[in-house]
């Protein structure tokens, strides 16, 4: 292993203007201090740490049967799911967002404009929020700590909306592809990165960027490694993750992840338990779950540390097999 440059000594800190965070120089990277753990151990499980939480989708034994299921996990531990509540109607196709109080859960098949919220530290049902600008099946979600940011799939519209009140989707700017369906994404404070979608009638590799803070159109941050949609994306402060997906005649069992700060493709991070699509991930600073998936059907969560490469391991159990769930969780790289 080289060394790192002698004028940046192990361990040096330094404060990110770009991200708006302390970082930590370690083996010749700079990675993102956690300064804020939410703390929320339960009496089943006291280790503290930040929740995922899994909303919706459809499961065996019946294919079109849809769930108003919402599972939580703690990240920082492993172990089953246990149940939240259940969002205001059966849903599946939809995707989410999070603040560090706060899920939201958009969209839905049939196709939907609704927005529902759910209080992640506490458990209950989801309750109304709003309504994006346009109906949206399939659609892409990601936040930072005050915007929830929604990629609608019917054209290439992206709402926003604050995550603070309740209200309804606001015009944000146009993505560089028109129609994209099942993508995944990624944030840190200041920049979200999404794509690898369905635009028929083949897979898309494309990831666009976003300044969140700001309004405008996507602009190109390069490809995924392998063109492939309907997988999981999640991050932290500084990398986000795509894990399994659908590459238009197979599942994949890849994983892959880009550098949120800079430009290019994605570069490879390892290999999940098994090829899966269909699936949804959350994330705390230092490590990504993903769950469910289909066909067959599946409740199995895996998990990785963000900050290294390596292959998935395994985390535990939804309390349903299914897919076309989402997730969202109170600890991402966007807070």
């Amino acid at each position: 292993m080289s060394l790192p440059p002698s004028e940046v000594p192990q361990g040096a800190i330094r404060f990110n203007t770009d991200s708006q965070r302390l970082e930590f120089y370690a083996q010749g990277e700079w990675w993102v201090m956690s300064t804020d753990t939410p703390n929320l151990g339960t009496s089943g499980d006291s280790t503290p740490g930040a929740r995922g939480v899994f909303m919706g989708g459809h499961n065996e034994p019946d294919p079109s049967q849809v769930w108003d299921i919402i599972d939580y996990v703690n990240i920082a531990s492993t172990g089953n799911a246990i149940d939240f509540g259940n969002l205001i109607s059966s849903e599946q196709e939809a995707n989410a967002c999070s603040s560090s109080t706060r899920g939201f859960y958009f969209g839905g098949d049939p196709a939907e404009n609704t927005i529902e919220t759910i209080v992640i530290s506490s458990t209950g049902n989801a309750t109304d929020y709003g309504d994006l600008t346009a109906t949206s099946k399939t659609g892409i979600g990601m936040a930072n700590a005050t915007r929830g940011i929604a990629y609608l799939n019917n054209g290439n519209t992206i709402n926003y909306f604050a995550l603070a009140a309740t209200g309804s989707g606001i015009d944000f700017g146009d993505a560089t592809f028109s129609g994209g369906s099942q993508g995944m994404a990624g944030a840190s404070p200041t920049r979200g990165v999404f794509g690898g979608t369905f635009v028929s009638p083949a897979a898309n590799a494309n990831l666009d960027f976003i300044t969140i803070a700001t309004l405008g159109n996507g602009q190109s941050f390069g490809d995924l490694s392998t063109t492939k949609y309907a997988g999981s994306g999640a991050s932290n402060a500084t990398r986000a993750v795509f894990m399994n997906g659908y590459t238009g005649s197979a599942k994949t069992n890849n994983i892959e992840y880009i550098t949120i700060a800079t430009l290019g493709n994605s570069v490879e991070f390892g290999d999940t338990t098994a090829a899966n699509y269909y699936t949804a991930g959350s994330a705390s600073a230092t490590r990504m779950v993903s769950a469910g998936g289909g066909d067959p059907f599946s409740n199995v969560i895996e998990y990785i540390q963000i900050p290294t490469t390596g292959d998935a391991v395994d985390f535990g159990d939804l309390t349903q097999k299914r897919r076309h769930l989402d997730a969202c969780s109170n600890g991402h790289g966007g807070l």
